[in-house]
């Protein structure tokens, strides 16, 4: 994913949750391979382990997938309060969705005739994964399957290269992608990725949406998919995520070239 904007606040439950699922089909036609591995993602459960039904199901999976979170527990503030946790402070809730039934008198406008017609309407409320919340007990953490190696091919000078840029760097879920809201750029962790060749290029195509902030080179960050200006900026970060890696290579060779490898 290139930059994630916020999702603005009284949105519908429907509203919301078509929108998230529109962003991550615009995030699939990207012109480049996610380079990394998604974690495990097991059934959604609710805090007492009453599994969730429905479009609950397709949603907390969706959202369990796009954070990288490992536990299937969901639970409300609280919840884990009651069960002597803590929801980790800066963490952000997602929503369950439930149908409130309800009768409602309506007259015919032909008779006058008043009947009860029966209603629903779409209602949410707000959940954490438990991997958002501290102190929970062991069970709502069931061991990770996915087994984490460091892949192959890391350098010392790109670690220093990225290690200098001052960003808000954080790396959780199994997701790339630049907040301009936050000024944030997530990152799978390092072990999700088939070489660090792959992760220096997504860090890299990331970064070069970071450098579109308004405190920075105040690029325009705020157009939907599909516009030139979303095109315009994803070739700035596509152009951005081969640089560090070109230059790099660019030394070596000139290292080369210029007898550097020639012992003694």
């Amino acid at each position: 994913m290139a930059y994630r904007k916020e999702q603005g606040g009284g949105l519908s439950p429907a509203t919301r949750i078509t929108q998230e699922i529109i962003a991550r089909l615009e995030a699939g036609t990207k012109p480049w391979i996610k380079p990394w591995r998604g974690v495990p993602v097991s059934q959604p459960l609710r805090a007492c382990g009453i599994p969730y039904r429905g479009m609950n199901v397709f949603w907390l999976w969706m959202v369990a997938d796009m954070c990288g979170y490992a536990s299937p527990f969901w639970m409300t503030y609280n919840q884990a309060k009651s069960l002597g946790a803590q929801v980790r402070k800066g963490e952000k809730s997602t929503i369950a969705i439930f149908y409130k039934s309800y009768t409602k008198e309506v007259e015919a406008p032909d008779t006058g005739e008043k009947t009860d017609e029966a209603r629903r309407v779409l209602k949410a409320y707000p959940v954490f994964n438990a991997d958002q919340v501290e102190g929970l007990p062991e069970r709502f953490h069931p061991a990770a399957t996915l087994e984490l190696i460091e892949p192959e091919g890391r350098e010392a000078d790109l670690d220093a290269f990225f290690a200098a840029i001052p960003v808000n760097l954080r790396h959780q879920g199994c997701e790339a992608y630049y907040e301009p809201t936050a000024d944030r750029v997530t990152m799978p962790p390092v072990s999700l990725f088939g070489g660090f060749d792959h992760y220096y290029a997504t860090l890299a195509h990331e970064l070069s949406h970071w450098t579109g902030h308004a405190s920075r080179l105040g690029r325009d960050l705020k157009n939907r998919f599909g516009t030139a200006a979303y095109a315009a900026e994803e070739l700035v970060a596509l152009s951005g995520q081969s640089a560090p890696c070109l230059t790099h290579h660019r030394t070596v060779c000139s290292w080369h070239n210029a007898g550097g490898h020639q012992a003694g």
